[in-house]
Parts: structure tokens; sequence; C-alpha cells
């Protein structure tokens, strides 16, 4: 039987490998047995804070909404709750990000919104 010199192949994979982590810092980038486990590390990182990113932003649009509800001196919608509650309730179909897009950018035109709500 003839023997099989599996160097090339080997040197690919290990390659296009090196190729992903060649970013990284010291042993992470040099060494294969390291270089594998950062891959999967960093692969895996990505895929969970994907998920988080969704969750931040959320929150920021929520807090964004908050602020200037609170700003407001005539207190019509005393929480970001209520309005959102009213939008719904009268199938104005504005998502959160929009909604903060608003209020950040054009306060008045919330409230406009938000007079039209409640009337």
């Amino acid at each position: 039987m003839t023997r099989i010199k599996r160097g090339y192949t080997a040197r690919k994979r290990r390659t296009r490998i090196r190729l992903f982590t060649s970013s990284f810092r010291g042993a992470h980038s040099r060494l294969t047995r390291t270089i594998t486990q950062q891959k999967i590390k960093a692969l895996v990182s990505a895929h969970r804070d994907r998920d988080r990113k969704k969750r931040d932003f959320r929150g920021l649009w929520i807090n964004r909404i908050n602020a200037v509800i609170g700003k407001n001196k005539k207190k019509m919608y005393n929480s970001y709750r209520n309005l959102l509650y009213n939008l719904y309730k009268r199938q104005l179909l504005l998502n959160r990000k929009i909604v903060a897009q608003i209020a950040i950018l054009k306060g008045n035109c919330l409230f406009m919104i938000a007079n039209e709500i409640i009337k």
C-alpha cells in the first residue's frame, strides 16, 4: 500500500483558519490549536451578540421615547406604556424605532400624534 501524504489538504485547512484569525493577538493568531479554539469562540460570541444587539437597541429606543415623554410639560401621557398601548389600540403601525426617531428629531410631531390618539 502506498503512503498517503496529506500535507496539502491539512495546510490548506490551516491557512483558511489562519486567515480568519489573522487579526487576533499573540498565540491566538499563530498556534494551530489555539487558532481553532479562538475561531469557535469568536463565532459563538458573534452569534450570541447578534441577539443581544437587538435587545440593546430596543431598550435604547424605549429610553429615548420615555425621556421625551417625561420632559413634556402638559403630561398628557405619564408613561411610555400608555402611549404605546394607545398607538396599538388605534392601529397605528409605528414601531419603537420609528417612534424614537420622531421623538428625538421632532418632539412636537410625537405630541401631535399623541393628541390625535387621545381624541
